[in-house]
């Protein structure tokens, strides 16, 4: 009983995740943050779900070093494109020059 209603809210989590990744078109950290709850989400579905299987350090360690390395990869791209543009708008992106 309990597990299925853990595995319902972080369901919850993750669709309200995924509704501010999708609709948040205005700053890049908005979209940043919408990524980070749906990772959330599915590391505590992972973790609910490996919990009850036995399999439970190896995985859910495993997701939780590579949530943790995308985290890292998004921020330093938003302090790199903060400095070199002064904002995070993706309106601003249309100008980016490689």
């Amino acid at each position: 009983m309990l597990r299925e209603v853990m595995v319902i809210s972080f369901m919850i989590v993750a669709i309200c995740g995924l509704g501010a990744f999708i609709s948040n078109h205005k700053h890049l950290l908005n979209v940043l943050l919408g990524l980070e709850f749906v990772m959330l989400s599915v590391f505590g579905m992972m973790s609910v779900h490996m919990t009850g299987v036995g399999l439970e350090a190896v995985f859910v360690m495993f997701f939780l070093v590579m949530a943790a390395c995308e985290g890292a990869l998004g921020l330093s791209l938003l302090v790199s494109v903060v400095r070199s543009h002064g904002n995070d708008y993706f309106s601003s992106f249309g100008i980016l020059m490689c």
